[in-house]
């Protein structure tokens, strides 16, 4: 398996799509059954391979991801060939920006001395959307890019 294996909520939430799955394999729902109650082993395999498929569909329409912890903001915009990042690093420890009133804080002072901006690129290693998921483990959130988009225009400036 290359990525993780769904948890039992996205599978169910999932259900017609792994039919469906199964159904492209030539497995009938009375096979599926014998499978997982026979060889648990193929039905693992076929569990890990459906979750692959899932994930890799979802990889390859990411366009920016968010990572906001107490006092960093990690926006990336996922490009063809590399990745974009722009931080902020906050230089103050009293402020929790995965608050909402931190979050507030950081829109009164933006500009302030108390915030340092970062602006990098990175290519991919040879497997871009397994970067793209480590991030996703790491704790990143797929988003609009909203956020990425309000701090370009502002470091452009």
């Amino acid at each position: 398996m290359k990525y993780a294996r769904l948890t039992k909520e996205q599978f169910e939430e999932l259900h017609q799509e792994f039919i469906n799955f199964l159904a492209t394999q030539s497995i009938t729902a009375d096979e599926w059954e014998g499978i997982k109650k026979n060889k648990p082993e193929a039905a693992e395999q076929e569990l890990d391979v459906f979750s692959d498929l899932v994930w890799y569909g979802v990889l390859s329409k990411v366009e920016y991801l968010e990572h906001i912890s107490p006092n960093h903001i990690h926006l990336f915009k996922c490009k063809e060939k590399d990745m974009h990042l722009i931080a902020l690093k906050l230089k103050v420890d009293h402020i929790d920006l995965t608050t909402k009133a931190g979050f507030q804080w950081l829109r009164d002072n933006l500009l302030s001395d108390s915030i340092e901006f970062f602006n990098a690129k990175k290519d991919y290693t040879d497997d871009k959307y397994l970067d793209i998921f480590k991030l996703i483990q790491q704790g990143a959130n797929i988003t609009k890019g909203e956020l990425f988009q309000y701090f370009e225009k502002l470091i452009r400036q």
